[in-house]
């Protein structure tokens, strides 16, 4: 009876290392790509742009990354527009099921923008709070879908604005 006992206590303890460790991702680096939408100031309209990024997961909850945006040049009737951002964030993951998962970004934004009018030549810098929101769907164990919302800083005065909608796909190693 104490045999069966102990092999019953044995194999539960083996059912609960295996599946735990199903549950626990290996740390790992990641890079990826996304096309990111923001809305510019002067023309009041939305212009796609690229964004770069890549982290370190620590387990299946925590991450660091960092990443850079272009806004690129928005040209308008008398002028254009110009501008760019990067990143430094901590990054925490809430899985949903085995391919969705829920995140959410906090750390500090580094932005630029110029503005081209009339023989006027401003140009904009700032650092401040970055933030965001997203979910990502896994297609395998290295290659997942993005979508997020952004929010680089405070408002911007010229160029385009803070809120930014990004799409992209980032690949696991």
């Amino acid at each position: 009876m104490k045999k069966l006992i102990v092999a019953l206590i044995a194999g539960a303890a083996a059912m609960s290392a295996a599946q735990a460790q199903n549950f626990t991702d290996n740390p790992h680096a990641y890079v990826g790509v996304g096309v990111s939408s923001a809305k510019n100031v002067q023309l009041d309209d939305y212009k796609a742009s690229a964004k770069i990024y890549g982290g370190y997961e620590l387990n299946r909850t925590w991450a660091a990354e960092a990443g850079y945006t272009d806004f690129g040049t928005n040209t308008f009737a008398n002028g254009n527009t110009k501008g760019d951002s990067y990143y430094v964030a901590a990054k925490a993951t809430m899985p949903i099921n085995d391919q969705f998962s829920a995140y959410g970004k906090l750390g500090v934004e580094h932005s630029e923008r110029k503005l081209n009018t009339a023989g006027l030549n401003l140009s904009s810098n700032d650092t401040g709070a970055y933030g965001a929101l997203g979910v990502q769907y896994k297609l395998n164990q290295q290659v997942a879908l993005t979508a997020e919302y952004e929010r680089y800083g405070k408002e911007k005065d010229f160029g385009a604005k803070a809120n930014v909608w990004t799409v992209g796909a980032h690949y696991n190693f």
